[in-house]
């Protein structure tokens, strides 16, 4: 058995099939152990640490930082065996689009390319001789088609500008069809650009540094994050920028496509008076055992949903075609602004938690997603969902629906504001609750008493918990 391994891009979620290699953790020549994480992928759910499986040598590392990788695609060999000895290097996949030497659409001898029939044409015009029209000697500066069939040899192409994209050079080029596509967007001409990749190939960030415009070396530190942004997206001349849609993002926006035309919304809104529960949060804060812990208003309103889904336990299910199945159980959803755009955790059975409990999942939840190592498994199987949109100073929306569940709320900014308290008018701290559902299981007198259950615990936790434990 072969020392070398190849080790191979793993499955990594739920319906995933790319990952991009974001961060290498170890270079050729490194020795690492089993289980050592020797790269960092973003798939379209996570950006994740992916252990060795097997400990040794770092022979090679077939793709570099940049490059989308399909599962099941080698990118990196491991020497098990390394005091054995010198041995033979390891073989390079060929990259993506590329043809084995001798098939067809492959390279062959005379720098042809290999047809159904024999060679085909060369990829390089044949030099001949002009006739002889004033006695002086032919010079060889004239260049016309090789002799044979005329179906066989193509027509001179166009010039092409390099800032008109992808043309005759960007097919010479050897790239993967998302990159091609990539430099389309951009406008950038891939035969300008020398690939870094396997067998040259140009990767998705060598088209990314050649669409950066150039920026002047004695740009201050305070300029950084709008040089990292220039690479990412390329001001044209028409003061338009060109995103590519990718990972998390491009994710989220199937996800809320499939939802949004799949599962008829209803939205409900209800301003409730949350005085009390901002007063329990500082009796949380002031007890010992709470000092360490991050306690925010979200924590009140995640008790809240979890107290009143077990008062309406139908709330809590997922719509299956020809059954609901209901759950026992609620996966908790917590929707987090990232860098990468937004992903929703969720805090697993959530409902057995105590409340210091439930406050530590989820400040552990918010400190990963925003760290960016959310793992895709503790992105799958949420039940309900909340969302905060109040920390942006919005007071309300109309959120949608995760895949899969059938309830979503989104709570508003908490600010004062004139209420009735007690038949006077006082100044109370009060917040808007938006609750998206699915009407093919939540009918609307179901929707308002779950919504309105929330809204009497917000108002009075104290009470509520008395009444509904």
């Amino acid at each position: 058995m072969s020392r070398i391994k190849q080790f191979d891009l793993p499955d990594l979620g739920e319906g995933l099939t790319e990952g991009e290699i974001l961060k290498w953790l170890v270079a050729v020549g490194d020795t690492i152990e089993l289980n050592q994480p020797i790269v960092e992928v973003e798939t379209a759910k996570a950006a994740v640490e992916i252990p060795a499986k097997w400990g040794g040598q770092v022979q090679a590392i077939f793709h570099p930082e940049g490059t989308t990788v399909e599962v099941g695609t080698a990118i990196i060999a491991i020497d098990t065996d390394p005091s054995a000895g010198p041995t033979d290097p390891p073989e390079i996949p060929p990259a993506e689009g590329a043809i084995e030497p001798g098939m067809i659409g492959g390279p062959a001898p005379g720098g042809r390319t290999a047809v159904l029939v024999g060679y085909g044409p060369r990829t390089t015009a044949a030099v001949r001789r002009p006739r002889r029209t004033d006695g002086q000697a032919p010079s060889a500066t004239t260049a016309t088609p090789p002799a044979g069939p005329v179906a066989s040899t193509p027509p001179a192409a166009p010039a092409v500008e390099p800032s008109a994209g992808a043309g005759t050079g960007a097919a010479r080029a050897l790239a993967k069809p998302p990159v091609r596509k990539l430099a389309r967007d951009l406008g950038v001409d891939l035969a300008g650009i020398v690939g870094s990749g396997p067998l040259g190939s140009v990767t998705r960030d060598d088209v990314m540094r050649a669409s950066a415009p150039t920026v002047d070396a004695t740009a201050t530190d305070a300029n950084t994050d709008v040089v990292v942004a220039a690479s990412a997206a390329r001001v044209g001349t028409d003061r338009e920028r060109r995103i590519p849609v990718k990972g998390v993002r491009k994710l989220t926006a199937e996800n809320m496509v499939a939802s949004a035309f799949t599962a008829p919304h209803v939205t409900e809104f209800l301003t409730v008076d949350i005085t009390r529960s901002m007063k329990a949060l500082e009796r949380l804060r002031a007890q010992p055992q709470w000092r360490e812990v991050r306690v925010s208003p979200l924590l009140m309103v995640a008790k809240a949903m979890l107290l009143a889904a077990a008062r309406h336990p139908m709330v809590n299910a997922t719509w299956a075609g020809d059954e609901i199945v209901v759950k026992e159980y609620v996966n908790l959803g917590i929707a987090a602004a990232t860098e990468r755009g937004l992903i929703v955790p969720n805090i697993k059975d959530a409902g057995r938690l105590t409340l210091l409990e439930l406050a530590e999942a989820m400040s552990a939840l918010v400190r990963t997603a925003k760290a960016g190592r959310t793992a895709p498994a503790d992105m799958t199987g949420g039940t309900m969902t909340i969302t905060n949109v109040g920390v942006f100073g919005v007071d309300s929306g109309t959120p949608i629906l995760p895949p899969g569940e059938s309830a979503i709320l989104a709570v508003g900014t908490i600010r004062k504001a004139p209420w009735v308290h007690k038949e006077k008018i006082r100044v109370r701290q009060v917040a808007t609750l938006a609750l998206s559902f699915d009407h093919r299981i939540i009918d609307g007198e179901l929707g308002s008493a779950f919504l309105r259950d929330i809204g009497a615990f917000l108002t009075d936790p104290e009470a509520m918990l008395l009444a509904w434990t």
